[in-house]
């Protein structure tokens, strides 16, 4: 894909990783996968994530091939957001261990990475 832009590249990554990625998953939720047993279950768990590490090397692709104040902002707003999710997630195991709250269920852990990069991209808009 040479000619084309980083953010075309960027849009058909993400859609292939994140395709595969829901395409397991709604496989496993409708019962595609209930009869399997360990070592299986473990090697589709790791299979269904392998997504997830591809669509973060997009993310990280994007970043080296868009232009230098693109690819700063986008660093920028991804260290913020992690950040904001490193917080809360924190925040939630210290209450589970002192506050006997229900445990964080760790595979909403990327998803809200996603949404706290939504909520503060309108507020990052310099690489200061």
């Amino acid at each position: 894909m040479p000619h084309t832009s980083p953010a075309k590249r960027y849009l058909v990554r993400t859609t292939l990783f994140l395709g595969g990625y829901v395409a397991l998953n709604i496989a496993a939720i409708t019962g595609a996968f209930d009869d399997r047993r360990p070592p299986g279950t473990f090697v589709f768990a790791l299979a269904a994530a392998a997504p997830i590490v591809g669509h973060i090397w997009a993310l990280l692709a994007y970043m080296r091939d868009a232009d230098e104040f693109l690819g700063a902002l986008m660093a920028r707003r991804f260290v913020v957001a992690t950040g904001v999710c490193v917080a809360v997630v924190t925040a939630w195991g210290l209450m589970e261990v002192y506050a006997d709250v229900r445990q964080f269920p760790a595979v909403l852990l990327y998803p809200m990475l996603w949404a706290s990069f939504g909520l503060v991209t309108p507020f990052i808009r310099s690489t200061r």
